[in-house]
């Protein structure tokens, strides 16, 4: 582990210079695999592969070695994680690519913490404004323009149609700058050690850091918009060096599961006691992996242990414990009693995991129990069944790094059944986990029919689970080579499952079905959805975002169609479409994150589940992720994964509007892919259309404005909006001549029918270019035919991606390293 220390060292040293000698970080943690057995590790308590910010990982299908953060959210809102490569930290062969690791992990950081962009453009190197621009934050950073030709310099040719050097052009750094900005931009400079800041800032640049952040230069949008923002304006500069980082080296073990049921009176009701051990039991058959141990408990008026930590090894093991699940209910609600027993199972121990269940208000009070929960390091995830659950339950669940999730009773909804399901373990090795494919129910009075694909990436294991209400169906399932199976086990085989259950009973009952499998192979990632809301709860002022990531392994499975299900205990539902067409609550298209804005806030609780369905052909497509690599992607083709579907279930959020207070109504939401090309005397616009309410509805009317001069506005208005996600073209003759060479801006801003104006758009730049000798000649360079690596920095230039920051980083491991430590 010294290569860490030397490495975050660094990153700390650059990171203090970068931000005014106030940030520093001050402690790293380091997760392990649970595999790894050779070392001495500290336990993990809430720290789990599923929030790590930084993956060390086998490389990205498409982009090898090359660093990249993951981005799915808007400019200054924190990314997900950073992806580095064994190969990339413990080798040295790609430092004169991007220089120096510490300060790659900077430009990384920065993505990732403060949501800020790069600076460069990999699609559009340079641009017209007075004359040909490299694509860059300051014009303080000089270089010279050159085609490669076998490791030799020669002049760019110029494009006859763009006025713009041709794509085999590059822009090189001179050796020696005296630039100090930017990191964003090209972090391999000796001399670079800051963040751009407004007065260098190139507003008119074509990079992503103009498009997302509004033209704001990145030292803005990191001390006035991101989440440090506060932090930054108030910490004064230290005048010494800061300490070096803390790094603590952690490992989590085998997974230790602690269900913990109410069986008081109120789990009589609406035989929510049932439920529970419906549900119960598909976690123990189903979820929970082999050679982990779980014990159960239950609570109502006093607390007992049904069973001690029993270690799952084979199916008689979770027999053993499914035939001790409770079925009878009656007495109080002491949370604590319960609570507390649990920890008793768990002896206390860092990172083992209570599942806790109640479906009322606590008898007793939780706050003399919550400190000692909390303190325990054990992660307390708390399913809340029924509106009448106490609130105390989501506290629980964030102040120990737990999941809080609620359900309904109703079978119709498998909402119990869908929490449970997606508890599983978060190792870092999605083979091993178990994939939920199906999740539906409906009143049967005769025949309850459907089909279930079973797609290339799973198969292994494939469960099907039938909830009824009040008599077992007769079940039938044909399998894709038409194979009729009526008995419990059948061989597992890829392609189209149909399954028929017919009910025998004299009146109509409510069933659930439920299908989970496993990956097919270790060495085939599954296709897997991660569900999840931009924020857990929300006053009601500001609108919520949906999001579904639909991929396998690092790769964006495209061309889904994903449906999102809100339901609060409230009784509120709404249903969304998620989009990926980098509109509207969508950051970036095909990156296989599905998005959308959701704008009813009604106050209550919500469930929330997605359920993801494709009808085969070509899905995932790792090379047209928006990550930027600063060279040509590996070329990888898509893969053909067939037909598949999944289901979902994220973790629950809140909404707390004030009694009285109307919802909120919101304007159309900002476009931001604006696009403008002139065409002779004519101009040619294309943009996503915006929603009556963010991304949702139409607009009444659009209105465009040119160079940003109220004299120069234009009379769109026979252009009839179309509904929101839908393609917008439009062509118009400008009030002034254009002439060659003219560069013209351009941005949109829409209305609804209450008044409400959206942002202004991104600006969108056109430049009319009549070839001719003179502007064809392409510009001189010193010394042509000098081998490129005698005189010039040897370039290609930084592949990272926008995302976000914090002042402590944990790094998690998720493969095995070369070697064992």
């Amino acid at each position: 582990m010294v290569f860490c220390l030397e490495i975050i060292t660094s990153v700390s040293e650059y990171l203090f210079q970068a931000l005014d000698n106030k940030v520093f970080f001050k402690e790293v943690k380091i997760l392990v695999p649970p595999n790894w057995t050779n070392g001495t590790y500290e336990r993990a308590s809430t720290e789990t592969y599923s929030k790590a910010k930084v993956l060390i990982d086998v490389p990205h299908p498409a982009f090898g070695d090359d660093p990249y953060t993951k981005q799915t959210k808007n400019c200054a809102e924190e990314g997900d994680y950073i992806h580095f490569t064994p190969n990339f930290l413990l080798t040295d062969r790609l430092v004169d690519v991007y220089g120096p690791k510490g300060k790659v992990f900077v430009h990384e950081w920065a993505h990732l913490r403060w949501g800020v962009y790069d600076e460069y453009n990999n699609k559009k190197p340079f641009y017209n404004d007075n004359g040909i621009q490299p694509t860059r934050c300051t014009s303080e950073v000089t270089g010279k323009w050159y085609e490669l030709n076998n490791g030799f310099t020669q002049s760019c040719h110029i494009s006859a149609e763009t006025g713009l050097p041709t794509e085999e052009c590059e822009f090189f750094p001179d050796k020696l700058q005296n630039a100090k900005a930017s990191i964003m931009y090209m972090q391999i400079i000796d001399s670079v050690r800051a963040f751009c800041q407004e007065d260098e800032h190139n507003r008119k640049a074509p990079n992503m850091q103009n498009e997302k952040c509004d033209n704001k230069a990145t030292h803005t949008v990191i001390f006035q918009e991101s989440v440090d923002k506060d932090a930054l304006g108030t910490l004064l500069p230290l005048q010494a060096r800061p300490p070096d980082p803390q790094i603590r080296v952690l490992s989590r073990g085998s997974r230790v599961v602690c269900l913990v049921l109410d069986v008081s009176g109120s789990m009589s009701v609406c035989k929510r006691i049932i439920l529970q051990k419906q549900a119960s039991m598909i976690f123990l058959n189903q979820i929970i992996e082999e050679q982990a141990s779980v014990g159960i408990v239950t609570f109502s008026t006093d607390a007992a242990i049904l069973s001690g930590l029993t270690l799952i090894d084979g199916q008689s093991s979770r027999d053993t414990l499914i035939a001790k699940l409770p079925s009878t209910a009656g007495g109080s609600t002491f949370i604590c009693k319960g609570l507390l027993k649990g920890l008793e199972v768990t002896y206390n121990s860092l990172g083992d995991e209570i599942i806790f269940l109640t479906d009322g208000e606590a008898t007793d009070s939780v706050q003399d129990c919550l400190q000692t929960a909390t303190e325990s390091g054990t992660v307390i995830n708390t399913l809340a069944l029924g509106s009448d659950a106490d609130n105390v339950l989501k506290t629980m669940a964030d102040k120990t790094g737990g999941m809080f999730i609620t359900a309904n009773e109703a079978i119709l909804s498998n909402q119990l059944v869908d929490a449970f399901s997606s508890l599983t373990s978060s190792n870092g090795n999605p083979t091993k986990q178990k994939i939920q494919l199906e999740s539906t129910g409906q009143i049967v009075s005769d025949w309850f029919n459907g089909t279930v694909p079973i797609d290339g990436t799973v198969g292994n294991r494939t469960t099907f689970t039938v909830i009824y209400e009040k008599s077992s169906p007769t079940v039938y399932f044909e399998s894709p080579s038409s194979s009729v199976y009526n008995q419990k086990n059948a061989t597992d085989t890829a392609g189209d499952w149909k399954y028929s259950f017919f009910d025998k009973a004299s009146t109509s009952q409510a069933m659930s079905l439920t299908v989970t499998s496993q990956a097919a192979r270790d060495d085939v990632p599954p296709i897997m959805v991660m569900a999840q809301m931009n924020q857990l709860t929300n006053n009601g002022n500001k609108p919520m975002i949906v999001f579904a990531e639909v991929s396998q392994k690092y790769s964006p499975v495209l061309n889904t169609t994903v449906w999102a299900y809100l339901e609060s205990d409230t009784g509120h539902s709404e249903k969304l479409q998620l989009l990926d067409n980098g509109a509207g609550a969508d950051a970036f298209k095909d990156d296989g994150i599905y998005s959308r804005y959701f704008t009813k806030l009604k106050k209550g609780r919500y469930n929330l589940k997605v359920r993801v369905a494709s009808t085969g052909g070509v899905h995932s497509s790792p090379s047209t992720v928006k990550l930027n690599p600063p060279k040509p992607p590996t070329n990888v083709q898509p893969a053909n994964v067939g037909s598949f579907t999944r289901t979902a279930t994220g973790e629950s959020f809140v909404v707390d509007v004030p009694v009285g207070v109307p919802l909120p109504n919101f304007p159309p939401n900002k476009i931001t892919d604006l696009s403008a090309e002139i065409q002779e005397d004519i101009v040619l616009l294309n943009w996503t259309a915006p929603g009556e309410d963010l991304d949702q509805g139409t607009v009444t009317i659009f209105r465009l404005r040119n160079n940003f001069s109220s004299v120069n506005q234009f009379n769109i208005s026979a252009l009839l909006p179309q509904e929101a996600g839908s393609a917008e073209r439009h062509s118009l003759v400008p009030n002034i001549t254009i002439q060659n060479g003219t560069t013209l801006f351009f941005a949109v801003q829409s209305e609804d029918s209450g008044g409400l104006k959206s942002q202004v758009s991104n600006i969108a730049q056109a430049t009319k270019f009549l070839p001719s000798p003179k502007n064809l000649k392409p510009p001189g360079i010193s010394n042509p035919g000098l081998n490129l690596t005698a005189s010039i920095i040897s370039v290609c230039v930084v592949s990272i991606v926008a995302c976000l920051i914090a002042t402590v980083i944990t790094w998690v491991v998720k493969c095995r390293k070369l070697t064992d430590p």
